[in-house]
């Protein structure tokens, strides 16, 4: 049944390529008027193009949708605010809210600058920040509304990924924050962790990346992460199998959905537990240290393991 969302508004962040676009151009199909945003930049954030986002509008009026592009930088905050204000002016209304825009700046952190971190997290994280901000403004007005970020299961660790990975959890507790902040005026806002083959996931960087992790990892007895598995499979994932998940999101079937993650990607969908006590130990009138060396080795930290443990120099 298409026409989902029809007469409904979104914008979606990112949208010229990849994820982004897949997501776009199922929201049009579903009904929905979009804000196709893209400043056209490269993988690390650089330069501009209007080309990949007027290409999807293209797409969406060859099918008979609705569609505006949008260039501006997610990293503004008026920016945020003038993107907010285009679907009012164009359209009267917002929805919808689709944070998917990202770069990378791959480093270990080591040899990490304050460049390389402060422009991962301001597209990122404060890129979440600056549309929401104003969209939640006219949701709490309106009493309903649907928010979608975009985080990654790199943000349970990934290495050489210091501030993407903090960016992307930083994203989980946001997307919390904003379930309690706006619930109760009707509007829900999910998580999408997403396993799709794209121009970041699949750089050559990343792969280069991911290999000598691996080697570092087999040569001191470890495992991949959970990232470096769903990184090894992304060849094989469209992103157009990631849209689903979040166009229903966005449907009032989804309404008691509200400020949970989920790994998307393929033929999965998992809802990821939210974070729980695993094990607690109590010691009337608080722990002082020699309690702790007695009693955490064989109770907190039993079968605790070093996922990277320490490793001889290389010989030079």
């Amino acid at each position: 049944m298409a026409g989902r969302l029809e007469g409904k508004v979104a914008i979606v962040t990112g949208a010229g390529r990849g994820i982004g676009r897949a997501e776009a151009l199922l929201l049009a199909q579903e009904g929905a008027r979009v804000i196709v945003n893209d400043v056209g930049g490269s993988k690390a954030g650089e330069g501009a193009d209007t080309t990949p986002a007027e290409e999807v509008v293209a797409e969406i009026k060859k099918m008979g949708g609705e569609a505006i592009p949008n260039f501006d930088s997610v990293t503004s905050f008026e920016a945020g605010e003038r993107m907010v204000k285009q679907a009012l002016d164009t359209w009267g209304r917002l929805d919808i809210l689709v944070n998917n825009a990202g770069i990378l700046r791959d480093r270990m952190i080591f040899n990490m600058t304050e460049e390389e971190w402060d422009a991962v997290i301001a597209v990122h994280l404060k890129g979440h920040f600056t549309i929401t901000r104003h969209a939640a403004m006219v949701f709490r007005q309106q009493r309903s509304g649907r928010i979608i970020n975009t985080s990654s299961e790199s943000g349970l660790g990934n290495m050489g990924q210091a501030n993407y990975s903090a960016a992307k959890e930083g994203i989980i507790g946001l997307t919390r924050t904003l379930a309690l902040d706006l619930g109760k005026y009707g509007v829900t806002a999910n998580a999408i962790r997403p396993r799709a083959g794209t121009r970041l996931t699949l750089s050559d960087e990343l792969r280069a990346a991911m290999e000598r992790a691996r080697q570092t990892q087999a040569a001191a007895g470890g495992t991949d992460t959970p990232a470096q598995s769903a990184i090894s499979q992304l060849e094989e994932l469209k992103p157009e199998l990631v849209a689903p998940l979040v166009v229903y999101l966005c449907t009032d079937a989804a309404a008691n959905v509200n400020g949970r993650d989920f790994i998307v990607g393929g033929n999965e969908i998992s809802l990821v537990s939210l974070p729980d006590k695993e094990r607690t130990i109590y010691r009337e009138g608080g722990w002082d240290l020699d309690s702790l060396e007695r009693v955490f080795p064989s109770t907190l930290g039993a079968g605790l393991r070093n996922p990277m443990p320490p490793q001889p120099p290389k010989e030079s």
